[in-house]
């Protein structure tokens, strides 16, 4: 039986009550298809801050390095807005990000048939999104140096190395192979010096992948194109800063940020974590959506793990219990009935053992149909 080492870290606000469920359901695809979690949970964030004095203890350093891939819930206090910034909870995963060396952010995003009526976009212009932003994530703005203020002045610096460009844009380009062969590559080359470089580079990369098209858009349109036609978009590469706002703003075509998963890669343990953030209103409540810690679990399997197989059976039990209706509170109609957090996680975990309320295949069998 295979071993993995897993360490997880809830973080803070919603983290935990997501992370639960995203745990809850790898052990029940363990169980069928013959893999066990070694897991060891440790603290980050906010969380840490109140604990060990700093949002990245060496104890959550040390595991993390160790591990096979890491689960992330979420991170963020609004209580630590103004904590000097090496003790804000953003500050930590950072940190973490570095360390790990997880330059390449994959965030998918695909419309479930049966939820376009969460998306504020009509349903003509959802027909046909699967679009995967591949998000350059330890360069740019959030670590150049010089940074800082004082009252009356800001600086940070945006920088980027052409090796660095070239390595996230190969992420994009096998991953284009595996899809619909298009790129679309994000700067703001008729304004800044180091989107130029991107350009160029990219455009090198892409001469070595004539079987994939390659366009480039600036930054403002490409904002335009994924509410206007998003399904014109395959593989969209971008820089770290142009990345953290377009991958929210896809959200909108899914319906909801709980629903979208993501992983971050590198030279090490992978990275896998929702997109939403740590929403402190709803923490505690049991109405957070667990799907995006779900289908995040489920990229820990393909791209973590080497377990493809699982992933699609972790993926189908969601695309079921959605199918057979179930829904969280940010995604029902008015007047429907909704799902707690416990109560979805059950039903993805009945899903992948086989249950007929969810659809009557196996899990295993469902995987299968699937690949």
């Amino acid at each position: 039986m295979k071993r993995f080492r897993l360490v997880v870290l809830p973080g803070d606000g919603i983290g935990p009550e997501v992370t639960a469920e995203a745990l809850r359901a790898l052990v029940a695809v363990g169980d069928l298809f013959g893999y066990r979690l070694e897991v060891a949970e440790h603290a980050i964030g906010a969380t840490a801050v109140a604990r060990f004095g700093e949002p990245f203890p060496a104890a959550t350093r040390e595991a993390v390095t160790r591990a096979d891939a890491v689960l992330l819930g979420a991170v963020g206090d609004p209580a630590l807005d103004r904590a000097p910034r090496q003790q804000r909870p953003e500050a930590g995963l950072l940190a973490l990000r570095k360390l790990l060396g997880v330059y390449a952010n994959l965030r998918p995003v695909a419309v479930h048939p049966a939820l376009a009526h969460a998306s504020p976009l009509r349903p003509e212009r959802l027909a046909g999104v699967d679009l995967l932003i591949v998000r350059e994530l330890t360069g740019g703005l959030y670590y150049g140096e010089p940074r800082g203020r004082d009252e009356t002045s800001g600086v940070n610096t945006l920088r980027y190395s052409a090796a660095e460009v070239e390595r996230v844009a190969r992420v994009a380009f096998q991953a284009a192979r595996g899809r619909r062969r298009r790129v679309t590559s994000v700067d703001k080359a008729n304004v800044l010096e180091v989107s130029q470089l991107w350009r160029d580079v990219v455009t090198r990369v892409a001469s070595e992948y004539p079987d994939v098209a390659l366009e480039h858009l600036y930054v403002d349109y490409a904002a335009m194109r994924l509410v206007a036609n998003p399904a014109s978009i395959d593989v969209l590469v971008t820089e770290n800063l142009f990345g953290d706002i377009l991958s929210d703003e896809a959200a909108v075509l899914a319906g909801s940020l709980g629903l979208l998963p993501s992983a971050s890669l590198g030279e090490g343990p992978g990275l896998f974590e929702p997109v939403h953030g740590s929403a402190p209103d709803i923490a505690g409540q049991g109405v957070a959506n667990p799907v995006g810690a779900i289908a995040s679990a489920a990229m820990l399997l393909r791209h973590g793990l080497g377990l493809p197989d699982a992933a699609a059976a972790l993926d189908q039990a969601v695309r079921s219990v959605l199918d057979a209706g179930g829904r969280t509170r940010d995604l029902a109609r008015p007047g429907e009935p909704s799902l707690g957090t416990r109560e979805f996680g059950e039903r993805v975990v009945r899903a992948v053992r086989g249950s007929t309320d969810a659809g009557g295949a196996t899990a295993k069998g469902q995987a299968a149909a699937a690949s």
